[in-house]
């Protein structure tokens, strides 16, 4: 059979997944697919109810309702099987501090029952791999972020897993620190590691993720391919502009003839446009300060989520 044609297979299946604090429901009924070989996308607001969907399936929390299954077995039951072909990067740096580079590793390695020899082995290929192997004998109180988050993904994977969860795995990182582990994380996929990612870094998202998934208040508000949700649920471009109220309103008319969106917000107007309209780029050019953009996720998410701050 043609591999193309292959039916996917799901790491992670949801079906009306949800889970109550007390009178709070965090995650309120969702339903979604991981598959084989794919990075999927999690993202929504603080408070949102990622982290718990998160900690569900790695039996950090138990579920209200519904069926959670990972490589087709059911969590919680099956958790111990599971969690062994499971890496975790969590948000919070939690490395041992006493013990060097190469001892974190080994000492995970030891979680896992890894024989020496393998675990030296594998802790030699990932220390090259993420470039830490002229740091291997320091503590790790003398790393820099970037470098303890390199190890916290090496980490993640001394045991081999078929499942890497990302929690926020750039947090904080300076751009080369973070290009170095976008590089990584896409050698890792290209080896057919599945991955799942939450981030609120959306470039990050955009450039890793095969297909994402929006929450909002407990609940799944869309998921699907990104630039695909973006072309349509936004558009292809975005102009900016900061104007006066009457040029606003001049400018909003325009976009309405053209079949645009157009949104106010504190820092100025915003036009979604899904094709070019010439008498729209007319209005918008004697504003003092206006730009033209393509659409991205940033601004899907903001649709789909709003620009306000809430608690859950």
């Amino acid at each position: 059979m043609n591999p193309a044609t292959q039916p996917l297979t799901p790491v992670v299946q949801a079906h009306r997944l949800a889970k109550s604090f007390g009178p709070r429901q965090a995650v309120a009924g969702i339903d979604f697919d991981v598959y084989h070989g794919e990075c999927f996308g999690f993202l929504g607001p603080n408070g949102a109810g990622k982290t718990t969907t998160i900690q569900m399936i790695l039996g950090l929390v138990e579920k209200s309702a519904g069926e959670l299954l990972v490589f087709g077995e059911p969590v919680p039951e099956r958790l111990k099987w599971i969690k062994r072909r499971v890496g975790v990067v969590p948000q919070h740096d939690n490395l041992d501090t006493d013990l060097t580079v190469r001892e974190n590793l080994l000492t995970y390695a030891s979680y896992y029952h890894l024989p020496q020899p393998e675990a030296t082995a594998r802790a030699n290929e990932l220390l090259k791999f993420f470039a830490l192997d002229n740091r291997q004998h320091e503590v790790i109180r003398q790393l820099s972020g970037g470098q303890r988050r390199r190890l916290l993904l090496a980490r993640a994977l001394m045991h081999r897993p078929q499942l890497l969860i990302m929690d926020e795995p750039t947090v904080g990182l300076d751009p080369q620190a973070r290009h170095l582990i976008w590089q990584r994380l896409k050698n890792l996929k290209e080896q057919g590691v599945t991955m799942m990612l939450t981030s609120h870094y959306m470039d990050e998202v955009a450039r890793l993720s095969d297909r994402i998934l929006i929450m909002d208040q407990g609940r799944v508000v869309a998921q699907g391919e990104p630039q695909r949700m973006i072309n349509d649920l936004v558009g292809i471009d975005v102009f900016e502009v900061v104007c006066a109220d009457e040029e606003a309103l001049i400018l909003e008319a325009v976009a309405a003839e053209c079949h645009a969106r157009s949104e106010r917000a504190p820092e100025g107007l915003f036009i979604y446009t899904s094709k070019d309209c010439a008498e729209l780029e007319r209005a918008i050019r004697p504003c003092s300060q206006w730009l033209r953009r393509p659409a991205n996720l940033e601004d899907l998410f903001i649709k789909l989520t709003g620009r306000t701050l809430h608690e859950s």
